[in-house]
């Protein structure tokens, strides 16, 4: 099957929706299909026809920025004309472009399939609420124009003003593709020399540095993790330098970023190995989002399959894992005492966290993901569409997991609250 994926931003841009497309893109081609992303020249260095993995990259010129978004003259005339050479069209939102895209999936008679990762919501300011009401709209009408709605969970659909109105209708949940390199024990070590790691508990954030992220809960929960903890560090994986949009909230945080210098190390992105040996070397990661442009963090789960328990915010679809696999705690949005106390808890006792790596990772491999779109992709082919939007039987699997730790959890539980109330 020939598959055509659209989205504003692709690799090497580094963001949980670029890294979604790539993870299913390839699984695509290793079972066979042929795929092609359609995306900008963000960067003027990058080629304009590339093969990355197999998938071909056609990358369109950017003519202009406003805000986040691009603006490409000759994105149309190429959409259509990949759009002619294709089976089915995947559009990836939030994007400007999508209304346009759907349009001429219709007009071909192509199955358009839309995949909604999360709402648009940029950083203060008159003309960026402007771009948000635009790209909305674009949405919407991309959505009306879709023959399937895709979204990761019903927990985020049902929440969602723009994903609620296609519930039961032509709304289906596919699980997000979650991969990583495999990494051995010595550069598991490499990496803990690297950045001057011993014993200490480990706190760790893998999220760029932009407004939505919530990075400052975490260094204003700090005081009372280090009251707990004084030697405890976070470890921070991400982009933090040259986002664009994002110079003033940086230029907001560097103060605070200067007064836990000793206890809060910028990374910068990472990749490959050393993605993989960073996770490895934690022992809880906190995700502190602040809004609905956090639709599942994916990096929850990259954490979960290395053992690592979360601390999560409680945002539809983000609190997900966590409630799926009690592999953590949900926390209040942007409460840093809530998000202490919960990481603290879970340094207190990490043991009784930890479900198995095997499960979770199975349950998210980006091999099923591809089955699962392609599954849909041939039922549309076909003239069929889903009326009922029914979660994932893998979904069903963790949360038999959970129960039955809580179940073998439970008398331990209470043999230590005797305990300690003996104790007082």
């Amino acid at each position: 099957m020939k598959i055509l994926e659209v989205l504003t931003y692709y690799r090497p841009w580094v963001s949980g929706l670029t890294i979604y497309v790539e993870r299913l893109s390839r699984a695509l081609v290793e079972q066979g299909h042929e795929v092609t992303v359609l995306t900008s020249q963000y960067d003027r260095s990058l080629p304009r026809y590339d093969v990355m993995h197999g998938v071909k990259i056609v990358r369109s010129p950017v003519a202009l920025r406003i805000s986040k978004g691009v603006i490409m003259p000759d994105f149309g005339p190429m959409a259509w004309k990949l759009a002619t050479q294709t089976d089915v069209l995947h559009l990836h939102l939030p994007q400007f472009d999508a209304p346009g895209l759907a349009m001429r999936g219709r007009l071909l008679r192509k199955p358009v399939v839309l995949t909604y990762h999360c709402d648009l919501q940029l950083p203060a300011g008159l003309f960026n609420r402007v771009v948000d009401r635009v790209v909305d709209f674009q949405n919407s009408w991309a959505g009306r124009l879709s023959d399937v709605v895709v979204t990761y969970t019903r927990d985020y659909a049902v929440n969602s003003p723009y994903l609620a109105k296609y519930v039961d209708k032509k709304l289906a949940i596919i699980p997000p593709p979650i991969t990583l390199e495999p990494v051995s024990g010595a550069a598991v070590d490499r990496f803990r020399e690297k950045f001057g790691l011993s014993d200490q508990p480990i706190i760790g954030i893998s999220a760029r540095l932009a407004t939505e992220k919530g990075v400052e809960v975490l260094l204003k929960a700090l005081p009372r993790i280090l009251e707990a903890y004084p030697n405890a560090v976070v470890l921070h994986a991400g982009q933090y330098k040259d986002i664009i949009g994002e110079e003033a909230y940086a230029a907001r945080l560097a103060p605070l970023f200067e007064r836990y210098r000793d206890h809060y190390r910028l990374l910068g992105t990472l990749l490959g190995e050393e993605l993989s040996a960073f996770y490895r070397a934690l022992d809880v990661l906190c995700i502190c989002s602040l809004n609905s442009t956090e639709s599942f963090g994916l990096v929850q789960i990259e954490a979960m399959r290395n053992g690592v328990p979360v601390a999560a915010c409680n945002l539809p679809g983000v609190r997900q894992p966590v409630t799926m696999t009690g592999m953590g705690e949900v926390t209040e949005i942007g409460d840093p005492d809530a998000l202490s106390e919960a990481i603290i808890r879970i340094l207190d006792q990490r043991e009784r966290y930890v479900r198995s790596p095997e499960l979770i990772a199975e349950s998210f491999e980006p091999a099923q993901t591809a089955t699962e779109y392609i599954r849909l992709f041939e039922a549309l082919q076909r003239g069929e569409q889903p009326r009922q939007t029914i979660e994932p039987p893998v979904y069903d699997r963790l949360r038999a997991m959970r129960d039955e730790a809580a179940i073998e959890t439970a008398p331990e539980i209470s043999a230590m609250k005797n305990g300690n109330r003996k104790k007082r």
